[in-house]
């Protein structure tokens, strides 16, 4: 896959962590890939760096990389570095995906590596022949939030309690149309 040049935009769609000191901004690029076993490692420890809750696990992101009806993304720098993650899902004869997860690490964010797992998300979402890309958000992280509508989803619902803390969630909608 090419090299695609990133905005700056900061994400996440789960409770993150308390924020390490950050790396300097860039504008260089990063590679968007699909994910192999040799990254089950690096996508763990983010997990675990990015999220105090509502976790992926180590089986759990095993099974996603060898399933059909998953994808996982990274976005990682020319010095393979994994910064950021994106699991989508996709079920067998619906016309809608589903962003489950978007992640970055804490100390790249700022660098425009949500915005570009979002952007693969979609593509990767329109090559699969899906009408639309679905996801939820925490009601509290306006990052992630402004990142999502700058990107032209719109919220199309409330989940009460939806997280595992008991956090409220925003369901949102992008058309790929």
């Amino acid at each position: 896959m090419p090299t695609i040049p990133i905005p700056s935009s900061p994400e996440h769609a789960r409770r993150p962590a308390p924020e390490p000191a950050r790396l300097p901004a860039t504008s260089a690029g990063v590679r968007v890939r699909r994910a192999d076993t040799t990254d089950l490692d690096a996508l763990v420890a983010m997990e675990q760096r990015s999220f105090s809750s509502d976790l992926l696990s180590r089986t759990q992101y095993r099974r996603h990389l060898d399933s059909d009806s998953a994808l996982v993304l990274v976005a990682s720098d020319g010095h393979q570095h994994v910064l950021g993650a994106a699991v989508l899902f996709f079920r067998k004869g619906s016309g809608v995906a589903r962003l489950y997860s978007l992640a970055t690490l804490l100390e790249a964010r700022g660098r425009g590596i949500a915005a570009a797992l979002l952007e693969a998300a979609v593509a990767a979402a329109r090559r699969r022949g899906c009408r639309a890309l679905r996801l939820e958000v925490r009601t509290g992280n306006a990052a992630a939030i402004g990142l999502y509508e700058r990107r032209g989803f719109r919220r199309t619902g409330h989940q009460p309690g939806y997280y595992e803390d008991g956090e409220d969630a925003w369901r949102y909608e992008k058309p790929l149309d």
